[in-house]
């Protein structure tokens, strides 16, 4: 062997590890911020969901004081035909 062949050798054994090393690490990196990206569109759609969910809850409880006035003045318009001698 020739004594400028063994560094030679070294340099591109070194090059083909540090690219290997690259690559993977590059592998890593694209799985790790693709996580981190679904994590954050995970986490906002459930404050999406969250702020829905109480809008709900704000206008069925809304709805439901409708409708118990909506019953009571039913009731009460069936007791003032009643008392006029109508049916109901």
């Amino acid at each position: 062997m020739d004594a400028a062949l063994v560094p030679a050798l070294g340099v591109i054994g070194s090059a083909i590890v540090a690219g290997a090393a690259a690559m993977y690490g590059s592998r890593i990196s694209g799985r790790a911020q693709r996580e981190g990206n679904a994590v954050t569109g995970f986490n906002s759609l459930t404050d999406q969901l969250q702020e829905e969910r109480r809008e709900l809850r704000t206008e069925v409880a809304t709805l439901k004081a409708e409708l118990a006035t909506e019953r009571s003045e039913v009731a009460r318009l069936r007791l003032i035909v009643q008392q006029s001698g109508g049916t109901t």
